[in-house]
């Protein structure tokens, strides 16, 4: 049925005329499920119900949901890409990205004296206080509450001026003694000194640091004037705090006026988009926007800037970007016809922007990975080791194996897992090399595989139970090469790659059987590919060290006198067999344990072989 209904919609498809246009894909119960737009409309909705396997999980699904599509011609691009955002607007659809257009406004709430204190509020009330604001943003309200309370040292708790009032004394909290709180309600300051702060960061809520700065500054030398010399210290404190909330500011100022920063990150379909505003050079707001569904970034940056800027908010005149967009020239219109005032769109590659992208992609990389509940720079890295390996999905379980041995002798393998980009070593497996004699890495490799593919068929091992979603061989073409031949024998479908090294023995390059692909440093998917290597390297090497000694230390206990205990003895204290079959009788007998006939017997046996 299903394939019944693709080739139904294939044909339809191409039936469509080469020229401009929106489509409006429709489920089984004639509901809107998705609007895009195109330049030739034949050729971008026959891409739909073509080979499912090239696209995104988003558009599959998306896909499996369409049981027919309608069509509106256009006379060029950019009056489609018109149409197509008023009509999401109207319609909603599934599978577009949709934002709400309005959000709730915030205030500052501000109760009146004695005992002044400050909060953020999302409404007003009818309770005597003050409420400063509206403000859109609940980050410039958090921000501006918080440097208010820590610059005068106001309570941030929820104690209320009746509180205060009551003059228990006691013991104040943590905030006082790091010098954030004046502690009012252990009677640590008095009423009218708490209340010229509190006027102080009214004062500064409403005409902001500058002016207060030069009010404080004022009234600072006045007091010293009087001779006032704890107030005006006290206010000294108050002025130096303001100017060092200025410096911070300055971390992230930017050298363009006006902009809006936008950075996006991916992992295990969902998406997170960041926006960093900034006016007069200065950071003045942020939000943060998550979406279902995995989907290709340019086409999410498209479907994001058209739907938040046509939905009300306020247009910069620059974007500054973390990667290309979708018909960027066309947007670029979109937003200049709406602003009446030129708009660009840039995606830096260096310099003071590239920097400010950076830590705007970083906020989005943190709270998607908060959301989801996994760690950051394991999404980061994970997210970019698909895009590297052109894998389909996030390689969320990826195994690795490293053979070890010595001139061809004791011949054996490691296997390590790391999950979600983080080792996961109840997954962690040995394996003794079984079907060589001589030293042949590609052919070790080849049997620790299809061991594993043996084992996962079996079902009896709780981690072979399943597949991962990427392996990683220590080790170059000839490796891979012989790995492909044993997943294409058993009939298994595994991204598989090769980890080489450089002359220094640091990950290099990444190799698959069509070449190699090189590994920037700076990049976080090879600091996580370089510390799978080395986990597995490390992981196969102990577990070769540890065989070879259980067998030297065999040969040992085979000397009359010599158990397992002074076996183990002898080694750590000469650390081989060859210092051990030199030594001489009364060294021997220096070695914890032993004795004359023990020293003797061991002494004769190397010397006999001799």
């Amino acid at each position: 049925m299903a394939d019944e209904r693709l080739s139904r919609l294939l044909a339809k498809a191409r039936r469509l005329p080469l020229t401009p246009g929106v489509y409006i894909m429709k489920n089984a119960a004639g509901k809107i499920i998705y609007i895009g737009k195109a330049k030739k409309l034949q050729n971008r909705v026959s891409q739909y119900f073509g080979t499912q396997s090239r696209h995104a999980e988003k558009v599959r699904q998306m896909v499996e949901n369409v049981e027919d599509f309608d069509y509106i011609l256009c006379d060029n691009e950019f009056e489609a890409l018109v149409l197509e955002c008023s009509l999401i607007k109207q319609n909603m659809p599934k599978y577009n990205i949709l934002l709400k257009d309005a959000k709730g406004f915030h205030y500052i709430r501000v109760t009146p004296p004695p005992y002044t204190t400050i909060k953020a509020a999302k409404m007003i009330k009818n309770d005597g206080a003050e409420y400063l604001g509206p403000y859109y943003s609940s980050y410039v309200v958090k921000r501006s509450v918080d440097a208010a309370l820590k610059t005068f040292k106001l309570p941030q708790c929820n104690k209320t001026a009746s509180d205060f009032m009551k003059k228990k004394g006691g013991r104040p909290c943590l905030n006082y003694h790091i010098g954030q709180c004046s502690a009012p309600c252990c009677n640590k300051i008095s009423r009218a000194d708490y209340d010229e702060a509190a006027a102080a960061a009214v004062d500064f809520l409403k005409k902001g640091s500058t002016d207060t700065v030069k009010l404080l500054t004022a009234q600072m030398n006045e007091a010293a004037e009087r001779l006032e010399f704890e107030r005006a210290a006290r206010l000294r404190d108050q002025i130096s705090a303001l100017k060092g909330m200025g410096e911070k500011q300055k971390v992230v100022e930017s050298s363009v006026a006006e902009q809006d920063i936008i950075a996006l990150a991916n992992f295990d379909e969902k998406c997170c988009i960041e926006l960093f505003r900034f006016r007069g050079g200065l950071l003045t707001d942020r939000e943060n926007f998550f979406f279902d569904g995995y989907d290709d970034d340019s086409q999410i940056r498209y479907e994001f800037i058209l739907g938040f800027y046509s939905g009300g908010a306020e247009i910069p005149r620059r974007l500054t970007l973390d990667g290309e967009v979708t018909d960027r020239e066309l947007i670029e219109r979109f937003l200049t016809e709406k602003l009446d005032k030129k708009v660009a769109i840039t995606v830096p590659k260096k310099g003071e922007q590239l920097h400010l992208v950076n830590m705007c992609k970083e906020n989005a990389e943190e709270h998607l990975a908060e959301k989801l509940g996994k760690r950051t720079h394991s999404t980061a890295a994970l997210d970019e080791l698909k895009k590297l390996l052109g894998l389909k999905k996030i390689p969320r379980i990826i195994e690795s194996y490293d053979i070890s041995h010595t001139a061809g002798d004791d011949i054996v393998a490691g296997m390590v897992v790391f999950k979600d980009g983080v080792p996961f070593k109840s997954g962690y497996r040995k394996f003794a090399i079984k079907s060589l004699i001589n030293q042949d890495d590609c052919a070790a490799m080849a049997e620790v595989v299809e061991r594993r593919i043996l084992e996962y068929k079996k079902g009896e091992d709780s981690y072979f139970k399943t597949l991962p979603d990427l392996i990683l061989l220590d080790g170059g073409r000839g490796q891979v090469d012989a790995v492909c031949a044993v997943l294409a024998k058993h009939e298994i479908d595994l991204a598989l790659f090769g980890l080489v090294k450089d002359d220094k023995h640091r990950t290099r390059a990444v190799v698959s059987t069509s070449g190699e692909m090189a590994l920037k440093s700076t990049r976080a998917a090879y600091t996580l590919a370089a510390t799978i290597q080395e986990e597995v390297h490390r992981f196969a090497i102990g577990y070769h060290r540890k065989k070879r000694s259980a067998k030297v230390g065999s040969s040992l206990t085979k000397i009359d006198g010599i158990g397992e205990t002074r076996a183990k003895a002898l080694l750590r204290h000469f650390g081989t067999i060859e210092n051990i079959s030199h030594a001489e009788i009364d060294d021997i007998l220096r070695v914890k344990g032993m004795n004359y006939t023990a020293a003797r017997s061991l002494y004769d046996h190397f010397r006999k072989n001799d």
